[in-house]
């Protein structure tokens, strides 16, 4: 090769390299940027479980930031770094990706801890026969999840039930509850699958519209393997919904857990159902936990819901929003976009903080458009069939209302799982 050749050729590689680090150095700013400003807006506090990265091992590959559809990860001074903690929903893909394996999954921080169940290398609680798996456990990993269920039906199996009695009641249509379910329907124990809300998928239903990572194949009982690339949140429950269909699997939607008494060696587990008997329980229940709920009058009306499934079911009609986080001006701002739907967006606080920053700006803009009303520092005080009663700053006031949806955030079921002597450990920072 001549000497000009050679030195198109180096120029050429010099130029590419050059404009490759300025590219890098670049986004590494707009990380750093984006980290200030969610630090800044009180969105640096992870919800649950979140990737923690070590220092001495990552390359900076960017492999994890690919992977995340949340936007939770960039790389900022060469490594991987939470830059929107609050946007980070757990599900592991970041750990998945990483080619040097530099990132642990952990609950809570230094500052805010974490409370997690203690469980046997069975998934069996302290209280013999109380099994607990997925999420609540401290595993949001879907696959993982799936198969700690499966595992505790493969264990709990063992204990020998009564005549009148299920061999195990399951709470939850998460991962973990299904893939349990399956390997009660396998194993043809007697066995009830009941969850709280009108869906399967648990946690997944609430995911955001992204790809959630599977890399890993997961073996499903009456199934066998599945492999899922990268699917989304929809084709996953679609598979859900096709498995029940395809293997007769019974569920019971809308039955809620209140209370389990302990009754000799086996339980009664109250639900709004009614009573079951059962020789042993598996919590298979998220985080999330139940609906925080408003405590007034009229909330037990049917227009009252805790969740937007479907904006245009209100197309043309008058909408209060309950709620100061992103799900609840996510809500606002999808009712918003139907035709001749009237909408109110209600929150005790002065203004909103911890929110997403794209939700603010959109928020600002359709409220300018006049298709969305704030109104701040108000708690409803009635809700009745065709109005709303409010208390703010100008006193009591009526609104008219034909839909109230409230975004308030779940109650965790920790203090009903530890009247049930349920021992807990705080996590800060720990796998």
């Amino acid at each position: 090769m001549s000497s000009s050749y050679l030195a198109l050729y180096l120029g050429g590689a010099l130029a590419a390299v050059g404009v490759h680090l300025y590219m890098r150095r670049r986004r590494e700013r707009g990380n750093a940027n984006a980290q200030r400003a969610a630090a800044a807006a009180g969105l640096n506090e992870p919800a649950s479980l979140h990737p923690v990265v070590s220092a001495s091992r990552c390359i900076g590959s960017g492999g994890c930031v690919t992977a995340c559809p949340e936007g939770a990860l960039g790389i900022v001074d060469g490594m991987a770094t939470l830059i929107n903690a609050a946007a980070c929903i757990g599900h592991g893909a970041c750990a998945d990706a990483c080619p040097v394996t530099a990132i642990t999954l952990v609950f809570g921080t230094e500052r805010r801890g974490v409370d997690i169940p203690k469980v046997s290398p069975q998934f069996e609680s302290n209280v013999p026969g109380l099994f607990i798996a997925g999420e609540l456990g401290g595993m949001g990993l879907i696959r993982k999840a799936a198969t700690q269920g499966v595992q505790a039906i493969e264990f709990l199996r063992r204990r020998k039930s009564g005549p009148d009695e299920l061999d195990v009641l399951i709470v939850g249509a998460g991962p973990a509850g299904i893939a349990a379910g399956l390997a009660a329907h396998e194993q043809r124990l007697r066995y009830r699958l009941i969850e709280q809300e009108d869906s399967l998928g648990g946690a997944v239903y609430h995911y955001p519209r992204a790809k959630i990572a599977m890399t890993a194949p997961v073996h499903l009982p009456l199934v066998g393997k599945v492999q899922m690339t990268e699917v989304s949140k929809e084709k996953l429950l679609e598979f859900w919904q096709g498995v029940v269909h395809r293997t007769g699997l019974q569920l019971h939607f809308r039955e809620r857990m209140e209370k389990i008494e302990r009754v000799s060696d086996s339980f009664v587990v109250h639900t709004s159902a009614g009573p079951h008997r059962a020789r042993s329980v598996l919590l298979a229940i998220g985080r999330r936990g139940s609906p925080r709920k408003l405590g007034v009058p009229g909330e037990a009306l049917p227009k009252v819901v805790y969740r937007l499934v479907d904006a245009e079911q209100y197309r043309g009609q008058h909408v209060m929003v309950v709620g100061g986080g992103d799900s609840a001006l996510e809500a606002a701002l999808q009712l918003a976009q139907e035709p001749g739907t009237t909408v109110q967006l209600s929150y005790r606080g002065a203004a909103f903080n911890r929110v997403k920053p794209k939700n603010r700006q959109a928020l600002e803009a359709t409220y300018k458009t006049g298709r969305l009303e704030l109104l701040l520092e108000t708690e409803i005080q009635a809700i009745y069939d065709a109005e709303v009663e409010l208390k703010g700053p100008a006193g009591l006031t009526s609104r008219r209302n034909d839909a109230v949806i409230v975004c308030a955030g779940g109650v965790l079921p920790i203090p009903l799982l530890q009247q049930m002597g349920i021992e807990f450990e705080t996590k800060h920072g720990q796998a």
